[in-house]
């Protein structure tokens, strides 16, 4: 597996895309209100593509999904998707987080962007905070945009037996961000809800979840690693999957290991959860 970033600091965006060995499973859950996806459908039961080649995580909104575009067409260039009678197709499920602001809401990922991160992506340790596609990422508006902090991007490796689950997350969310222990790290207590919660922008929050084990796993069993991961983004964002939220969480088995469901699923919440911590310690320096 390979990750690779593009980063505009100066319009204060980017975009991140994972890169997958084949033959793997892929599938995902959206749970926010305020979702923007690609490629979505096709991670759900029932359907005929079961593998995926990328990953893209984006800023720009709606907008930053045109990335996508440009990593199909690296992957186009490689031969590389799914086979059809005219040539392979590339699938490259796709979310996006809104980042408008503060930066330039004029600057967005397309397709360029989206090319030069599949160009950039190697198997080196995965750099975090303010970087790909937490360089705009906030987090802590729940209260008003006045408590906004960074937010970012963070990753963490768990084991199960001889299985590996890795978790790379882009923090963009309305809520507060804790430590798995508890500990704040973006506000003071939690106190949610009427009459103290101011409502953002509809849409202008999301946190994205990236799940990949080499565990042997279908696309029904992978979906316990999915639900795991979002039950560690509810321990440590508060509040989260908001009607102001758009929080997907994908997952990829990419290998031969044979390993124990639930113990794997428990290493994609301790690997969700440490790298939601990661991701803001490492924005806010």
């Amino acid at each position: 597996m390979k990750v690779g970033h593009l980063t505009g600091p100066v319009a204060v965006t980017g975009c991140t895309v994972v890169v997958f060995p084949e033959p793997n499973v892929a599938t995902g859950e959206v749970r926010g209100s305020a979702p923007g996806t690609r490629e979505y459908a096709l991670l759900q039961p029932g359907m005929a593509v079961q593998q995926v080649q990328a990953i893209l995580l984006t800023g720009g909104s709606a907008f930053g999904l045109a990335a996508a575009d440009g990593v199909v067409r690296e992957l186009e260039k490689e031969g590389r998707g799914h086979p059809t009678a005219l040539g392979p197709v590339p699938i490259v499920p796709a979310a996006v987080l809104y980042d408008l602001f503060p930066g330039d809401p004029a600057v967005r990922p397309g397709p360029e962007q989206g090319a030069a991160a599949y160009r950039n992506a190697s198997a080196d340790p995965v750099p975090m905070g303010r970087v790909g596609a937490g360089t705009g990422a906030t987090a802590a508006k729940w209260r008003g945009f006045e408590h906004m902090v960074p937010g970012g991007l963070g990753s963490a490796v768990r084991r199960a037996g001889e299985a590996t689950v890795g978790a790379l997350v882009a923090v963009n969310a309305v809520g507060d961000v804790f430590s798995l222990s508890g500990e704040p790290l973006t506000g003071g207590p939690h106190e949610p809800g009427p009459p103290n919660m101011v409502p953002p922008s509809f849409g202008d929050n999301t946190t994205l979840v990236v799940i990949a084990t080499d565990a042997a796993f279908g696309r029904a069993d992978l979906g316990r690693l999915v639900v795991r991961a979002h039950d560690a983004m509810a321990a440590c964002i508060r509040p989260v999957h908001t009607r102001w939220d758009g929080d997907v969480v994908f997952a990829v088995s990419c290998g031969p290991v044979e390993a124990d469901l639930d113990a794997v699923a428990e290493a994609a919440f301790g690997a969700t959860a440490a790298a939601i911590e990661t991701a803001v310690r490492a924005a806010r320096g």
